[in-house]
């Protein structure tokens, strides 16, 4: 077997047990990895690159990242294109919570403990499983928390209020420098912003960290120095 063979073939065997091992591990977050999770990812990764660089000879090594990036790439398009492909290898949503009832069985299958169920309805400012009308975890590890509808806070369309439009802020000046393709979306001249900063009392343009533009046309000003 030529080394180009080799080193295509070891690559995609390390690529697929990379992919089988990660899917067997379950649904974590990086973030979420505890001191012995982080250590085995650690070590499977480190025998596995040990592995091709022991088996490839010379500048074939520099090879097998270039495959595994082309791997990535080919999975990426079969994810897209194919729902059972995509089922495979990133998993479906698994409901942890279902009208208000936690689905034990479903956690057991998903390797999904109590603790963790607690720890990330945390972290969506839910403390209290009373307050949760379905949770559901994602395949990349997030937990999407929806509710009680007599828990959810009341919005300005619940009270029949009207609002205004608001949209995203522009970047006028940043860190000292104006933003010309932002000052001519937002039909404004030179004149019109050096005397916004007058107004404010800012004589040297160096001085301004940010200047942002909101759509109700307030100029929101953060100086370096302040």
């Amino acid at each position: 077997m030529t080394e180009i063979a080799k080193t295509f073939l070891y690559s995609l065997i390390v690529f697929v047990l990379l992919i089988s091992l990660a899917r067997i591990i379950g649904y974590k977050l990086l973030s979420q990895l505890t001191f012995f999770d982080f250590v085995v990812t650690i070590t499977i990764g480190t025998i596995a690159a040990t592995f091709i660089t022991s088996e490839l000879k010379g500048f074939y090594v520099l090879l097998s990242p270039v495959v595994l990036t082309m791997a990535v790439v080919l999975t990426g398009y079969l994810t897209v294109k194919s729902a059972p492909a995509r089922k495979l290898i990133q998993g479906n949503p698994v409901i942890i919570i279902q009208n208000g009832k936690i689905m034990e069985d479903n956690m057991r299958k998903a390797r999904y403990h109590l603790d963790q169920l607690l720890m990330q309805l945390r972290t969506k400012n839910v403390f209290d499983l009373s307050e949760v009308e379905f949770a559901i975890l994602e395949p990349n590890g997030e937990l999407s928390v929806l509710k009680k509808s007599q828990k959810l806070a009341l919005t300005p369309e619940d009270l029949g209020i009207n609002t205004n439009y608001k949209g995203l802020a522009s970047e006028i000046i940043k860190d000292g420098k104006i933003i010309e393709d932002n000052l001519k979306q937002n039909r404004l001249t030179h004149e019109w912003l050096f005397n916004e900063l007058a107004s404010k009392k800012i004589d040297k343009m160096e001085d301004v960290l940010l200047a942002s533009l909101s759509t109700n046309g307030s100029l929101y000003i953060d100086l370096k120095r302040d």
